[in-house]
């Protein structure tokens, strides 16, 4: 396989992001940084709006400042907005924030640029974060091309299949240990109105490139299609991309939500809470959400293996994770933070005062051998934990890639072209134009791309 090419990605491609890959998007809120750079005994956090991040921000002054002595200042922004704002800032080498939230999409390609301050050395003097007992594959997706990390997981997620077991029951079904998406659309059918006003299942149809396109990318690989060949040859107009696509607009248009094509993450999440849909397929984070004390399905949901056509396995890899810039005033102090972040420490803490349920996991072995957390999270914690391990980053489908991602193409110019296309694929699921359109739209777009990294 072909390594992915170090040419430096253009600042505008690197900015351009769209839709929400795992949080439920709460209500923008700002809080904190007012545009002056860090100093002094404080430093400037940017991180995306999601549930986890926000209990960070309540529990940070009371437990880390008071042990510390250390200010933070939060701007907590929705997921599009904020990832404009660090790609302004970190690009810039502005230095008005000294730690972001940044994925396993984005590290690398910041690293590759010179934005962010490599933390093995930081790691190895810290003995009390035990950076071995994060888990490998987190590690791994967020070192960069020289074998340093560069970020710091938060939390770390793969993608399952949801499903109401006792509505199963009711209707005299069983989830199959590994089904194939053949089996879901057949489940899906035979669950349209088992309970009143449901449907069989939810599939996000918000254009965004961590929206729609990131479930579907994960189809598109199972069913043997890929963005582009081994040679940078794009292939969206193939068989199997088309294939895989028709499946999934038809499924979500005959069996899915209401307003499927304005459905993202935090849409799904609530329609499964509110019994709306027997079935999801998404991120294996949402399972805290559904366990916790006040949700409605608590107890009553089951967890499969993200399904299958031609691949043992179809899960996506990501994370959401701490990124230190370059020109952070405050390094040091920038570390004691995202070390305290991501620590066992903070989990434990989590887990005392929030609920177990709650813990940012997916991220660390110890995690998975806590007792407390073992039983709380006991409907789903293994089968995130596995469905972690078992994603392949750099070899996701039937055929060798250019560039490492599972629900993504590693390279900077994904993002404006994955929107581009997510909007295509979001027309089709409205019933605005047919799969063939949005596909051929979507090929000419992605041979733009061919024709520079081919030769490469």
């Amino acid at each position: 396989m072909r390594t992915q090419s170090r040419r430096r990605p253009r600042a505008t491609l690197a900015a351009a992001a769209a839709g929400t890959l795992l949080a439920p998007l709460l209500s923008g809120c700002w809080v904190g940084a007012g545009g002056a750079g860090s100093g002094g005994n404080s430093i400037n956090v940017l991180m995306v709006n999601n549930p986890q991040m926000t209990e960070l921000q309540k529990l940070t002054a009371a437990h880390f400042t008071q042990e510390t002595g250390i200010e933070v200042n939060f701007t907590v922004l929705p997921e599009n907005d904020v990832r404009d704002k660090i790609s302004q800032d970190f690009a810039n080498q502005a230095g008005q924030y000294d730690v972001a939230t940044l994925s396993n999409y984005e590290i690398p390609i910041y690293a590759r640029n010179g934005w962010l301050r490599e933390m093995n050395s930081y790691a190895a003097k810290d003995a009390a974060y035990d950076e071995q007992d994060v888990l490998k594959p987190m590690r791994e997706s967020l070192t960069g091309d020289d074998g340093k990390l560069y970020g710091q997981p938060f939390y770390g997620e793969s993608s399952f299949l949801m499903y109401r077991k006792d509505v199963f029951a009711k209707q005299g079904l069983t989830m199959p240990e590994h089904p194939t998406w053949t089996q879901i659309a057949e489940l899906a059918a035979r669950l349209d109105g088992a309970e009143r006003g449901m449907k069989g299942i939810c599939l996000r149809g918000l254009p965004g490139w961590g929206e729609v396109m990131a479930p579907l990318t994960t189809v598109v690989n199972t069913f043997g299609g890929t963005w582009f060949d081994k040679d940078w040859k794009a292939r969206l107009d193939s068989p199997e991309f088309e294939k895989a696509t028709k499946f999934y607009v038809d499924l979500v248009r005959e069996h899915g939500e209401s307003g499927a094509s304005q459905a993202g993450f935090a849409e799904c999440l609530n329609n499964m809470t509110q019994g709306k849909v027997a079935m999801w397929y998404d991120a294996t984070s949402a399972a805290g959400s559904l366990e916790s004390a006040n949700s409605p399905v608590q107890g009553k949901l089951g967890y499969a293996p993200a399904p299958v056509e031609k691949t043992e396995s179809s899960g996506w890899l990501y994370t959401w994770a701490w990124g230190i810039q370059n020109a952070s005033r405050n390094p040091d102090k920038a570390w004691k933070f995202v070390s305290w972040a991501s620590s066992k420490e903070y989990e434990q803490l989590v887990g005392d005062e929030i609920g177990w349920s709650n813990v940012p996991a997916g991220k660390r072995a110890s995690t998975y051998d806590n007792p407390a957390y073992r039983q709380e999270a006991a409907a789903f914690q293994e089968m995130t934990k596995e469905a972690i391990e078992g994603a392949r980053p750099t070899d996701p489908g039937v055929q060798p890639r250019p560039a490492p991602g599972i629900q993504f193409v590693g390279i900077p110019e994904f993002t404006d072209l994955g929107t581009k296309v997510s909007q295509e694929i979001s027309a089709a699921i409205a019933g605005r134009q047919s799969v063939e359109t949005a596909l051929k739209k979507s090929q000419a777009l992605a041979e733009k791309i061919s024709e520079e990294y081919e030769g490469r």
